[in-house]
């Protein structure tokens, strides 16, 4: 938790001073309490006694109103300390769920894959709020209860003997029973966390696949993988709930026994002389603070361990560092050139190399096609331009530099990207199309759209402003594309990445995009995986991969004759005659 503090303004460590300050004048107020009370008892006690009753009048009154002015007291510093505690909390944690964010969108893929998108999403929201509600109880109870119990200790300590017997051994009790529970409960607070990162992965996964689960009749099927880890989870949860539920009703019935040995105690001393009404009343207002301190207490430190564990899981994130990291920066004089030499790449963890001795070289305004079976390694291979991933031999070169070199924003300002499945964010047509260039004009996104074949945009209610939701849902699959396309050209790269980027495009549109392409991107290096041999056959080079290895590389006519792998795809595909 120490991690938090550097998240900590000096505004907060101002406020939290000022609450400490009410929480002192609380802790005050409720101590000097009993002594008021204590008083007034006494004076009855003096007036049934055989005195004169109004001769007391006036200090019943008196210190009546002393204890009033010790109860608002106690209400507004109180609410005041909570309001403050709440703030500085709620503003800490909000700071701490920021860095995790950023935390998160520096990790490159490796990283993403080590906690799992599931497990991510769990730490940045259930773990935030399983902190945030602990430590604002630490303020408000974890600092007055043990200063409450100490003082009021120390106040009747001299009280009587006897009593004081009593509530040490109701004490007693009641650390034996947290104890317990702490001894049972507290272990499984990690792996309830654990548990929740599976629930909230099958669900994802479910709710991701939707159509896939409803078209295969698959619901049991779903249903059962999301019982067997609800089911882990709730028995786990029913089993801390059931042994914590001992805890209130257990701390009652101290309480209660301890208020009622006191009583009995107490009348026993008072007939013998001991103590007198005064005496009693005290210690029985002391007794109850010290026991009600020890529950607060008590249930705090059931509490925390759980609030440690989600620490923890928030610190490993904030903890782990990048893989891929920024370079010293370079100034190139070169433009749109890509060249691979002897890249092999096998993923973190792995034994298995994805892809062995890669060796090409794209030149400024040149198109570059991959193609080969599935598993070949083709979006491998181009996820190491962008440092998705880094290579584990050899070299990637940008413009004749060392892609480690880049600071990865200039990197990624030279390269336009369009992935394998569209990905488009809730917004309108213009915020999914800008987000590519932010500063770029509605002329330039016009332009873009036009290029990409997505004039389909005008014919929709609101144009360039019209709704797209969530993960692009209502659009279809060759619109998506063509709007990442629209995107990705949008942003004036100097390489234009396609990763499988025309697949859902009919022939007809596939065709005419590749033209306009050719016609408005002169200059600009292309890189395309494709399964298609009509949509790559014009490339001035195309690269043949097969389980990771080049096994073909040349145009179009040169494969078909030198390369049986690549006039397999292409026999697969077209006539004899259009080969």
């Amino acid at each position: 938790m120490s991690k938090l503090f550097k998240f900590m303004s000096y505004k907060d460590w101002l406020l939290l001073l000022v609450n400490f300050i009410f929480l002192g004048a609380y802790v005050y107020f409720s101590l000097t309490l009993p002594e008021y009370l204590g008083a007034i008892v006494g004076f009855l006690q003096a007036g049934a006694d055989g005195g004169n009753l109004n001769i007391f009048w006036d200090d019943i009154l008196i210190n009546g109103g002393f204890m009033l002015l010790m109860v608002v007291g106690m209400f507004v510093s109180r609410a005041i300390a909570n309001y403050l505690s709440s703030h500085v909390v709620t503003g800490v944690l909000a700071k701490t769920r920021k860095a995790l964010f950023e935390r998160v969108n520096d990790f490159s893929m490796s990283e993403i894959n080590k906690f799992s998108i599931a497990s991510l999403i769990t730490r940045s929201t259930n773990d935030i709020t399983q902190l945030q509600e602990v430590l604002i109880m630490i303020l408000n109870i974890g600092l007055t209860a043990p200063v409450t119990a100490i003082v009021a200790v120390l106040k009747i300590i001299n009280l009587s003997n006897q009593l004081s017997i009593v509530t040490a051994i109701s004490v007693v009790a009641l650390l034996f029973m947290v104890a317990m529970v702490f001894f049972f409960v507290v272990p499984k607070f990690k792996k309830i966390q654990t548990l929740n990162d599976r629930v909230n992965l099958v669900t994802r996964e479910n709710l991701t696949g939707l159509k896939v689960v409803r078209a295969y009749a698959a619901e049991s099927v779903q249903e059962k993988k999301f019982a067997k880890e609800n089911r882990a989870l709730t028995k786990l949860q029913i089993f801390n709930n059931t042994v914590l539920s001992f805890i209130q009703p257990g701390m009652s019935l101290i309480m209660s026994g301890t208020n009622l040995a006191i009583v009995w105690l107490g009348a026993y001393l008072i007939s013998g002389g001991a103590i007198n009404y005064e005496i009693l009343t005290v210690f029985t207002q002391y007794a109850l603070q010290i026991i009600s301190a020890f529950m607060m207490s008590s249930m705090l430190f059931v509490m925390v361990p759980r609030a440690i564990v989600s620490g923890r899981r928030i610190k490993e994130v904030l903890d782990t560092k990048t893989s891929i990291l920024d370079g010293d920066g370079v100034v190139t004089t070169q433009k749109g050139c890509v060249q691979f030499k002897d890249v092999s790449f096998k993923y973190p963890g792995a034994d298995d190399y994805v892809l062995k001795n890669i060796s090409f070289k794209a030149e400024q305004g040149q198109t570059v096609a991959f193609i080969g079976s599935t598993g070949s390694g083709k979006s491998t291979l181009i996820n190491l331009i962008p440092r998705f991933y880094d290579c584990t031999m050899g070299e990637v070169l940008v413009d004749g530099e060392n892609v480690r070199s880049f600071k990865l924003h200039d990197l990624h300002s030279r390269i336009g990207y369009v992935p394998q499945q569209g990905v488009l964010f809730s917004g309108t047509v213009r915020e999914n199309i800008k987000y590519g260039n932010q500063n770029a004009t509605d002329e330039e996104v016009d332009k873009a759209l036009k290029i990409a074949q997505a004039t389909f945009v005008y014919k929709k209610e609101g144009g360039l402003d019209s709704h797209i939701s969530q993960g692009g849902k209502n659009v279809s699959g060759g619109q998506k594309q063509r709007l990442s396309i629209a995107r990705a050209l949008v942003r004036n790269p100097e390489i234009l990445i396609f990763d499988d980027s025309f697949s859902a495009l009919d022939y007809k549109t596939d065709k005419t995009l590749r033209k306009a392409l050719d016609s408005h991107t002169k200059g600009v290096t292309k890189l395309i995986v494709a399964q298609r041999i009509g949509t790559i056959r014009n490339a001035d080079l195309i690269i043949v991969l097969n389980e990771g290895e080049m096994v073909g590389k040349g145009k179009h006519d040169e494969l078909i004759k030198n390369c049986n792998v690549y006039r397999e795809i292409a026999l697969s595909q077209l006539k004899q005659e259009e080969l």
